[in-house]
């Protein structure tokens, strides 16, 4: 055994011992007295002892305990029971592991405490959370009773000046007496209906704001009532604490930065509010009112439910309504938004304005199913025909009563899904009869051509210029009748009578294409025009499609006479103007201004009105095959679907000669022998000649042949029947060759 001691240690008495024992001092008084008067002097007695009683224990043998086997645990036994260690089924540990769990929760509430950011405080949080609070209780409804008192102070007071003027007219004056008399009544009336709706907007605002006020003012004073009730000074200051703590809640996020309203212009563009100052500002940075001037508001500035700014203006004295019209580039560059967003139109008189401006690009999203999806029963031409939806969503209709219209627009506009609207609306209505050329011979008529008395798709000008001279004979002896009528045009209630006015569509795609041919060009055109000028009380409406009717394309003596106006996406404004008209794309209505994005939108003008812009109702092909099938058995019901074209043997029957009706027999000879590729291409002789002796024609084969010339090829024998004899015959195309030799009909 090695001794460690803090003085010299002697050499061990015995090396055998291999422990080590370390002797600490003891810290006493006798101990260090001795320690610093003699180094030399021996240890106390008790440091022997303990010397030795070491040697003793560790000189005992060690006797290793016995190992008790540990019996194995299923685990499978507990199933999805948690494991709770021994310590927790005492008192000490569940009391234990509740003041860990409680000492947790206390932490990491404070944690949670010091991660909320404040803005300039607890207090301006409170204050913040109070202001959002009561905003809400103010809402928005404050906006319409204000626009609505607008409205009924404006019509109360032209109540007031159609009263005064019509108290100072005299009687004498008789009718201006008496029209004076009902403007005051309708003035009247108006103002008294803008008031009841003033009064109803208030009532329903303070009930909203009744009813929001209940909900953030009534927990916070039940809180502090209830606190104070039950727990007097102490239960006040806890619902004190809970309502200062719910209202730091509301308000822990600070205002943004871009929702200050104090700023000196204001955008529309950036999602700041329309207000009368920014209209002013608006209108003045547009050059349309004076730096003086200042805007009249008739209805306040309101979102519809599209999120789109509605509001209607007057402008100063003497300042007309196109004057603004014009300057919608000016104007839509000052609230921030694209040209196409702002829609301006006279309201009424000419200095007052209904301003609109959409939140996005109109007509850029996917456009609604048309409305005449959901017919049950045939449509009515006669009436309104539904075009689309514009800029604010409203549905528009015009009637083509006695009316003639031209679409245009540059390629990929939309016209074909334009025309869609007009053309399926006519083939809906089984009275129409319709009459389509198509010059671009491609496939975007085809689907009509069935239900269609005359169909030009081949753009052959000369088939046209034929089409059009049919019409012109039908036109004569529509008003033929009339005049037999003693009627001056065609109305429904006569159409219904006559089946011989029923109206007539002649729809005309790609008028280019006819009017610049060299040898027909100008024929087609004075057609037109006879056509456009004078049948229109006969019941015929045209209509007319085309890129760019310019004055090389389409004569201005016929483009003048098409009342209807639909100018879709265009590259200029002049071309805008040749469709719509000269002077239009002066006054703010330019479809250059359309963008790419707006497919099917365009400048709609119809007698009486402005243009307006209007996106077309839009059929998918899908569509457009279910309308005519409904539209063909709507007709076959009705008995007006248009009859196929004839046959060949049917144009044989119908030249009343004896041999062209042999051919015709002939003809269904080979109809009835016919296999999956169509009529047979080749019969005997003898099977001709017997079937025709069984219809009743003494024809024998001598007479047959000298009926259908055949060449020597022809001539040779093939085989024929289950037992393939060689037979003599004939070939369908000789039998189609004497048909066209010697009647002119083709299959």
């Amino acid at each position: 055994m090695t001794e460690h001691i803090s003085e010299q240690n002697p050499a061990p008495a015995d090396d055998s011992e291999g422990a080590t024992v370390t002797y600490l001092h003891p810290q006493t008084a006798q101990w260090t007295d001795w320690a610093e008067t003699d180094d030399d002097a021996e240890a106390p007695a008790d440091r022997t002892l303990v010397l030795e009683t070491a040697r003793v224990i560790l000189g005992k043998p060690v006797t290793p305990a016995a190992v008790k086997p540990v019996d194995k645990v299923d685990l499978d036994a507990f199933d999805d029971a948690p494991l709770v260690p021994a310590w927790m089924k005492s008192p000490e540990g569940w009391a234990a592991w509740a003041g860990v769990f409680y000492r947790a929760r206390r932490r990491g509430f404070r944690r949670w405490v010091r991660r909320q950011a404040t803005d300039k405080g607890h207090v301006r949080q409170f204050g913040r959370g109070a202001r959002r609070m009561h905003e809400w209780v103010v809402g928005f409804e404050g906006v319409r009773v204000q626009s609505a008192a607008h409205t009924a102070h404006a019509l109360t007071r032209e109540a007031r000046a159609a009263s005064r003027h019509a108290r100072f007219t005299p009687r004498i004056l008789g009718s201006k007496k008496e029209l004076a008399m009902k403007a005051a009544e309708k003035a009247t009336a108006a103002a008294e209906q803008a008031v009841a709706l003033h009064r109803k907007a208030k009532k329903d605002r303070n009930r909203a704001r009744n009813l929001r006020a209940g909900v953030v003012y009534g927990p916070p004073l039940a809180a502090i009532g209830g606190g104070y009730a039950t727990g007097g000074a102490l239960g006040l200051a806890a619902g004190l604490i809970s309502t200062f703590s719910a209202g730091a809640f509301a308000g822990r996020k600070p205002y943004e930065e871009n929702a200050d309203w104090t700023s000196e212009w204001r955008s529309l563009g950036d999602g700041d509010r329309m207000t009368a100052t920014m209209l002013d500002q608006a209108f003045r940075a547009a050059k349309v009112i004076g730096n003086d001037e200042t805007l009249r508001v008739v209805q306040m500035p309101m979102l519809d439910t599209r999120g789109a700014w509605t509001a209607i203006l007057d402008l100063p004295p003497g300042i007309p309504a196109k004057r603004a019209i014009r300057a919608t580039d000016e104007l839509a560059a000052a609230f921030g938004v694209e040209e196409a967003q702002v829609s301006l139109a006279k309201k009424g008189r000419s200095g007052r304005i209904e301003l609109y401006v959409s939140r996005d690009l109109p007509f850029t999203d996917k456009a609604k199913p048309g409305p005449l999806l959901a017919l049950e029963a045939a449509a009515n031409f006669w009436g309104p025909i539904s075009i689309g939806p514009d800029v604010r969503g409203l549905a528009i209709s015009i009637s083509v009563v006695e009316r003639s219209g031209l679409v245009g627009g540059e390629p990929g506009a939309g016209k074909s899904a334009s025309g869609n609207t007009i053309l399926l609306a006519a083939a809906l209505d089984p009275r129409v009869i319709l009459w389509l050329a198509d010059g671009k011979g491609g496939g975007d008529l085809e689907p009509f051509e069935p239900l269609c008395e005359a169909f030009e798709g081949d753009a052959d000008p000369e088939a046209f210029y034929e089409m059009l001279l049919d019409l012109i004979k039908d036109m004569k002896q529509r008003y033929a009748l009339l005049k037999k009528l003693g009627k001056r045009k065609v109305t429904e209630e006569l159409a219904n009578k006559h089946p011989e006015l029923r109206q007539l569509l002649l729809w005309v795609d790609e008028l280019m294409f006819y009017t610049t041919d060299e040898e027909y060009g100008k024929k087609i055109t004075k057609a037109l025009r006879n056509l456009v000028s004078r049948g229109r009380a006969a019941g015929i409406v045209t209509f007319c499609a085309t890129q760019k009717p310019g004055s090389d394309v389409v004569d201005t003596s016929l483009r003048d006479l098409l009342s209807i106006r639909w100018a879709l996406r265009c590259t200029t404004p002049e071309a805008s103007d040749t469709i719509l008209g000269k002077g239009a794309a002066a006054s703010g209505y330019s479809a250059k201004t359309i963008q790419a994005e707006m497919r099917g939108a365009g400048y709609l003008w119809a007698e009486g009105t402005n243009p307006q812009m209007v996106r077309a109702d839009y059929y998918t092909d899908e569509q457009v095959e279910t309308l005519l099938t409904r539209a063909t058995e709507w007709r076959r019901q009705a008995g007006t679907l248009p009859a196929g074209p004839l046959t060949l043997a049917e144009q044989l029957r119908d030249q009343g000669d004896e041999d062209a009706r042999i051919l015709a027999d002939v003809l269904d000879v080979f109809t009835a022998h016919a296999t999956e590729t169509g009529p047979a291409a080749w019969l005997p002789g003898q099977l001709l000649v017997d079937e025709l002796k069984a219809v009743g024609h003494p024809v024998t084969a001598e007479k047959l042949g000298a009926l259908i010339q055949r060449t020597d090829a022809d001539k040779a024998k093939r085989p024929w029947g289950e037992n393939k004899s060689r037979l003599a015959g004939y070939p369908l195309e000789r039998v189609e060759a004497t048909a066209a030799t010697r009647f002119g009909l083709t299959a």
